[in-house]
């Protein structure tokens, strides 16, 4: 479990390419330090093992669908990520509780100016949308983030200067995909009624 609180952005320095696996070296040296072999690392928020460790820098590997369906597959060598590892029993929870699973990629529509602040206009797949609740949380790209508003092809979020200093939001551009993970209580909860509250008229179960 993560917080979508991100503790560093770490460097791609190589891909290699698989029939079943994709392998990512990333140099994350601030964050090597007590990092073992098998720990949960959030990469952009996506969940991955450690598999390797290489003298501040860590191996994972990807299978063909978590490259596919996530914005992992346009990752160049040279690209900034992310990163996270995984929580601890016991630390704050600052953030919101970040499973690492992304549920879908978004795309961005607009990144608009306001003050000292960046809001990202966000389109993403209905299913994906009837999870997102104003003032509700989200993680793009691993990042926890507040719903500023909901759009009728997605959501807005409002980017404060220290989000923008230290993850690659900053970098952001329209157009660009973004790894997005809904809040798991609502999930839950959109579940939940769509099992007791059917929509065809029948006697919920």
């Amino acid at each position: 479990m993560f917080t979508g609180i991100v503790e560093t952005v770490g460097i791609v320095e190589k891909i290699e390419p698989g029939a079943d696996l994709t392998r990512l070296i990333i140099d994350a040296e601030s964050i090597a330090e007590g990092v073992k072999l098998g720990d949960s690392v959030a990469v952009n928020g996506v969940c991955l093992t450690v598999t390797s460790l290489l003298d501040g820098r860590f191996a994972f590997e990807a299978i063909p669908e978590t490259m596919q369906r996530t914005n992992l597959g346009d990752l160049k060598v040279g690209s900034r990520v992310d990163l996270e590892r995984a929580m601890r029993a016991g630390d704050r929870l600052d953030g919101h509780i970040v499973q690492g699973h992304v549920d879908g990629v978004g795309i961005i529509r607009a990144v608009i100016q306001d003050g000292n602040d960046v809001r990202l206009q966000v389109d993403c797949d209905p299913e994906l949308a009837d999870c997102v609740v104003e003032k509700g949380s989200i993680a793009i790209d691993g990042v926890s983030l507040t719903v500023a508003a909901l759009l009728p092809s997605g959501f807005e979020v409002a980017l404060i200067p220290h989000t923008l200093e230290v993850t690659i939001l900053s970098e952001r551009r329209v157009d660009d995909r973004l790894n997005l993970e809904a809040d798991v209580l609502g999930k839950y909860v959109k579940r939940y009624l769509e099992r007791v509250l059917p929509s065809n008229g029948e006697t919920p179960r």
